[in-house]
């Protein structure tokens, strides 16, 4: 007979037992998975298996689509998709009717579709940021509910003047492009508040421009610009202005003049040596400006002219005369410029009563967008200025702004506005 009596220890070597078999099952399973994983990697890798992973997310944004139909979705995200043409699913049909928000961005998109506004025609944000788009068809004016286009990123060079037509349009993107100009049609874009064109080859901005009169944003750094119009200074609304990294060496007598533009960047322009005075209580940049002047700042000190002279390097053509302290009388031909512009300030339809020979055109615009106000007493200016130099070292702001040789300038309209001027007064 068989004792039922179990052998010392067994129960601890059965326990021991079970727990080996349980643990070769636990590492066989990995091994399962660890294999299946690299099947599925190399099916990836192969051709076949690229047209499948291809066909799968082909599958899945037909899918995307075809619920956002459904379901009426307002808003549609295509973002990273490896996509190269627009989605014909988007354009099928009546299209996606009450699609307000797309996004596209990190693509390889090339174009839109002409058909976009009649597909989609309550469009109100369009993000296409991180593409290959270089070309925008004239149908973009069409989008008549735009409010906000994302362009950042692309390959554009050129921006069709229909951009002009989207009068709802509010946020405007457009850098790191290859844009070397931008349309007057822009300045169409009455309700636009937010504009960026930095990192671009633009020379110039439209002087049309100041017709966006909501802009509250414009932002063109790293460009190629020489100057600025002046007609940006009648852009109330304009709270910063940002021209980093351009090739300025002149700003806008008025610059600064408004009030609601608080914040003015100019890094990095290396020619630049002057801003108007009106910028001293405002938030600025001015980091590497001036600092490519040959004149060694004991020089300058030693002859004010000449640090003068620098800073009013491109200086605009209409500006006849340079006064001094010591001219007191303003020559005729500005007297007269000023007594028709306070004509046409109180009461514009009389500039047309005019006779036609009266001005020159150059000088009927001159009336419209002066060179700029006095810096003491805002008297309009129009072919002579009485310019004060006020060197930044010298100024409270020497702690703040240290890589710079830039003064602060004050355009003003008589000696005797220029001997009463103070710049921290």
């Amino acid at each position: 007979m068989h004792s039922n009596v179990l052998p010392a220890g067994y129960s601890e070597a059965l326990f021991r037992r079970k727990e080996k078999k349980k643990k070769k099952k636990k590492k066989k399973k990995k091994s399962d998975l660890s294999d299946a994983i690299d099947e599925s990697v190399r099916a990836q890798a192969s051709p076949s298996g690229r047209t499948e992973v291809s066909s799968a997310m082909a599958t899945e944004l037909q899918e995307t689509i075809f619920m956002a139909k459904q379901e009426r979705h307002k808003n549609l995200f295509l973002n990273y998709r490896s996509l190269n043409v627009f989605p014909m699913e988007l354009l099928k049909d009546e299209g996606l009717q009450y699609l307000e928000r797309l996004y596209m961005k990190m693509n390889s998109l090339t174009t839109l579709p002409d058909n976009l506004a009649q597909k989609l025609p309550n469009l109100i944000e369009l993000y296409l940021h991180s593409n290959n788009i270089m070309i925008i068809p004239e149908a973009i004016g069409n989008l008549a509910r735009l409010q906000s286009l994302d362009l950042s990123s692309n390959a554009l060079q050129l921006l069709c003047p229909e951009i002009g037509r989207l009068r709802s349009l509010r946020h405007l993107r457009l850098s790191n492009n290859q844009l070397k100009y931008l349309p007057p049609e822009i300045g169409d874009l009455h309700e636009l508040e937010t504009l960026d064109v930095s990192m671009n080859q633009l020379m110039s901005l439209p002087h049309r421009l100041h017709r966006c009169l909501s802009l509250q944003n414009l932002t063109a750094d790293h460009n190629l610009l020489c100057h600025v119009p002046r007609q940006l200074c009648w852009l109330h609304r304009l709270n910063q202005l940002s021209m980093a990294a351009n090739r300025l060496t002149f700003l806008p007598l008025d610059l600064g003049r408004s009030r609601e533009l608080q914040f003015v960047f100019v890094d990095n322009n290396m020619d630049l040596k002057g801003l108007p005075s009106y910028l001293y209580n405002k938030v600025i940049g001015c980091s590497g400006c001036g600092v490519s002047s040959q004149v060694l700042e004991s020089d300058l000190r030693e002859v004010p002219g000449n640090a003068l002279s620098q800073a009013l390097v491109g200086l605009s053509a209409e500006v006849k005369v340079v006064g001094s302290e010591t001219e007191n009388v303003v020559p005729l031909e500005e007297l007269a410029m000023r007594t028709l512009h306070r004509i046409y300030h109180h009461r514009p339809t009389d500039l047309n009563l005019l006779p036609p020979i009266a001005l020159p055109k150059s000088l009927l615009d001159l009336l419209q967008f002066p060179l700029g106000h006095c810096h003491r007493c805002s008297q309009a200016m129009f072919t002579i200025i009485y310019p004060k130099l006020f060197p930044l070292r010298d100024t409270a702001l020497a702690g703040v702004h240290r890589r710079t040789t830039v003064s602060f300038v004050a355009y003003c309209c008589s000696s005797h506005c220029l001997r009463t001027f103070d710049l921290q007064g």
